[in-house]
């Protein structure tokens, strides 16, 4: 086998090499020059021009640019979508049967508290009203009459115990017979009678009355709810009944809804519950792009089963009735403030196991992983949580180093 071939490739492949790679240093040791202390290897085509530099002492460096970056306090409110919803919603509903006699007004009508709404024939109703006040005036009556009933058994009743008394000594004495005391005995039993009778028909008098009482108040309860009244201030959300409709017990007259003041509702995430107390200022963004402001009135107790999250309610003024019912809302809801640091969004990178974070210089100009959290994203940059007050936070360059790796940090000046 011939190996001149061989060794002639290998010439060549340093040959080239030589020319093509290392041809500044051939080009000065040419010259009799001393090769440079620091060799820069730069890749004008990749992102981020990371330079390597090697010192003096054969340590390499990686060329980063970061920031002096210092935590400023922000309003760390919590973010939700959600939606508009009227302060209050009825469905007014007859409670008797019979039909309207009333015009129908449209949906949309402004209405006040009291407001007829719907009417309704009342029929033989009057009627039954009168014959139930002239069975109460008779059932009073007829307690004159029981009293005195009363009061006269309570009169015979004495006579009789007078005469049981007498004729008792006079059969001591001799002077009555066996059959006279047994009289006077049976006669103040007779009396205890009446008395009971009497007093049953007083009581059977009053629970008459009672009775006709209780007829006169539902004949006139009957007669109220043929009537319809709007229950507050608010807006027809749909016709009333029309005329000569038959309307049943859970029959709808009209639905009004309440939207001089309105709610924001919207659902916010178990892990910011506790961010949030009644009162808290809150301010939202509507699709319209109306901006409006309220507080914070409610706060479910109860998750709910499927998304675990936590109803919240916010009450805002509407008095033009500018806002309307079921627009979706942004809302920004203020809790308790924090400090935090704002950096570009292009900081932000995961280490081996996939956590988020950002590469920060340390003091012995080594490269550094910091877990940190996103609290917001704003035009600006986004504001993390997780740092210390003060650090050194890498924004070009972060990709192609890991911790420990040195590095030759150019610092630039960061965005108010």
């Amino acid at each position: 086998m011939r190996i001149i071939p061989p060794l002639t490739a290998v010439v060549v492949t340093g040959s080239l090499y030589a020319l093509v790679m290392e041809r500044d240093t051939l080009l000065a040791f040419a010259r009799g020059e001393e090769p440079a202390t620091v060799q820069t290897i730069e890749d004008e085509s990749a992102p981020g021009q990371t330079e390597l530099a090697q010192a003096t002492d054969g340590t390499v460096h990686v060329a980063v640019v970061a920031v002096h970056s210092q935590a400023r306090a922000i309003d760390n409110a919590v973010v939700l979508r959600g939606q508009t919803r009227a302060l209050r919603e009825v469905n007014v509903m007859a409670e008797t049967t019979s039909t309207v006699i009333s015009e129908p007004l449209r949906k949309g009508a402004s209405i006040k508290a009291g407001d007829i709404l719907c009417e309704l024939d009342p029929g033989t109703r009057p009627a039954s009203l009168q014959e139930a006040r002239a069975r109460l005036l008779e059932a009073r009556a007829k307690v004159p009459e029981s009293e005195a009933r009363l009061e006269e058994a309570h009169a015979v009743l004495e006579e009789a115990q007078i005469n049981l008394t007498a004729a008792q000594k006079l059969s001591e004495g001799g002077y009555a017979s066996e059959t006279r005391l047994a009289s006077a005995k049976a006669a103040e039993r007779t009396a205890q009678a009446a008395i009971a009778s009497a007093t049953g028909g007083l009581e059977t008098t009053r629970a008459g009355i009672e009775s006709a009482i209780a007829a006169v108040a539902a004949a006139e309860k009957e007669i109220d709810q043929l009537v319809l009244h709007a229950p507050f201030d608010g807006i027809l959300e749909s016709d009333t009944a029309e005329v000569g409709s038959l309307l049943q017990p859970g029959s709808l007259c009209a639905t009004v809804i309440q939207l001089d003041t309105i709610k924001l509702v919207g659902y916010v995430p178990e892990a910011a519950i506790n961010r949030l107390s009644l009162g808290s200022n809150a301010a939202a963004r509507l699709v319209t792009g109306q901006q409006v402001s309220g507080k914070v009135t409610f706060i479910s107790r109860s998750a709910d089963e499927n998304t675990r999250t936590f109803e919240v309610e916010i009450t805002v003024p509407n008095p033009d009735l500018a806002i309307r019912d079921g627009q979706t809302a942004e809302i920004m809801i203020a809790s308790e403030g924090t400090k935090a640091h704002q950096l570009p969004q292009s900081a932000l990178t995961l280490n081996n196991e996939g956590q988020l974070g950002v590469r920060v210089v340390r003091a012995d100009s080594t490269a550094g992983f910091v877990p940190v959290t996103l609290l917001r994203d704003e035009a600006a940059g986004v504001w993390l949580d997780g740092l210390p007050e003060q650090a050194d936070v890498i924004v070009v360059g972060q990709d192609f180093v890991t911790d420990g790796v040195k590095v030759d940090p150019t610092y630039r000046e960061t965005s108010k």
